[in-house]
């Protein structure tokens, strides 16, 4: 509220934003949110409608996630049980604290089941509308850049990808127009130091290596290769060169066919986890950036050594991880555990790809 304070009297340059708990570091989208929220809120001091707003943010956060995994139709029924009941952490994250976080993530997965209804231009644009509140949405990227690639080419995806970056332009225009440098470096900061005391994934390292440029060059290293590698050998199995998605799909060799919901869901979810696995830190209000994805992560590709229980372990041990204040070298290493079980499951189980593409790849 005292960050999108500054920007209703009439300041628009974001090095001068700030609050009690530092520098405005989030896109222009979350300022007009806020804003909303600071005019409905009594300038932010009625918290309990700010609650009731987020508790029916939560549950159309849900019926949008449900909505995604009823066109997937891959996770048994009794595990929406636990994402509806079993996290403490997240309602927390939710009503508790009023984080940006799940309003990013609600025009994300607005932007998912969009995706899935074909309505390419408009997912693209809330896909865009959630970066614009926070920027970790850009861990979906990846993923989303190979799809419109795959349905549409490079010629075909360029507009896709116009609607995207306009969007943002007009939402930071008056504060691009005060200072472009200062919005920017602000905004968009990838290099942003986190602090020791908070991190959820790291807490078994040495405080120095934790803030080291070279752990996090090594990171960002593992990352852009682990997704390079999902890119060549799970994402893309027609059997064509990589370059060929930067044709028009009617000119490659094998016929393009529609993408299936498991093949959106799937590329989406997997890309953004990879981030996750790699970040820098991870807060505790970051649970929400992947908690809704982890059951079709855990239960979208069959593999006979993980049962359903152990699945659910997988589960309740990120659960614990995330719900351990503060973290401890114990739980920060649990966590890793679990994330290396659902990456090598990722890897080795079936990927859900359309049949169609199967048969057309034997036919060729």
């Amino acid at each position: 509220m005292a960050e999108v304070e500054g920007v209703i009297n009439g300041t628009y340059d974001y090095t001068q934003l700030q609050g009690d708990t530092g520098p405005l570091v989030y896109p222009a989208g979350f300022v007009y949110i806020f804003m909303g929220l600071y005019y409905v809120t009594g300038h932010g001091t009625d918290i309990r409608m700010a609650q009731h707003i987020f508790a029916v943010l939560y549950l159309a956060t849900l019926l949008l996630v449900f909505l995604i995994y009823h066109q997937t139709c891959k996770v048994p029924p009794f595990v929406f049980f636990f994402m509806c009941c079993a996290s403490y952490r997240v309602h927390s994250i939710f009503v508790l604290r009023l984080f940006n976080d799940p309003v990013a993530m609600a025009l994300l997965f607005l932007s998912i089941n969009l995706l899935l209804a074909q309505r390419w231009g408009w997912g693209c644009c809330c896909f865009s509308l959630a970066v614009s509140v926070k920027m970790n949405v850009l861990l979906f990227a990846p993923g989303l850049l190979f799809l419109l690639l795959t349905q549409f080419g490079l010629r075909g995806a360029l507009p896709k990808l116009g609607i995207c970056a306009v969007l943002q332009v007009l939402l930071g225009l008056p504060f691009l127009l005060e200072n472009p440098i200062g919005y920017l470096s602000r905004s968009f900061d990838l290099g942003r130091q986190f602090l020791f005391r908070w991190t959820v994934n790291w807490r078994f390292l040495p405080e120095t290596l934790f803030l080291h440029r070279a752990f996090h060059l090594a990171l960002l290293a593992t990352h852009l290769t682990l997704l390079l590698l999902f890119v060549l050998c799970r994402w893309h199995r027609t059997g064509e060169s990589i370059l060929s998605l930067l044709k028009d799909p009617s000119k490659r060799k094998v016929p393009p066919q529609p993408l299936t919901a498991n093949h959106i869901v799937s590329t989406l979810f997997t890309s953004n986890f990879i981030g996750i696995c790699f970040s820098r830190s991870l807060h505790y209000q970051f649970y929400v950036w992947y908690f809704h994805t982890l059951p079709y992560l855990l239960w979208a590709t069959p593999a006979r050594w993980l049962t359903h229980l152990l699945r659910l372990l997988v589960l309740g041990l990120i659960e614990l991880s995330w719900n351990t204040y503060p973290s401890t070298s114990c739980s920060s290493a649990a966590l890793h555990v679990c994330h290396a079980v659902i990456l090598l499951q990722l890897w080795l189980g079936p990927q859900p790809f359309p049949k169609s593409i199967q048969h057309s790849k034997k036919a060729h």
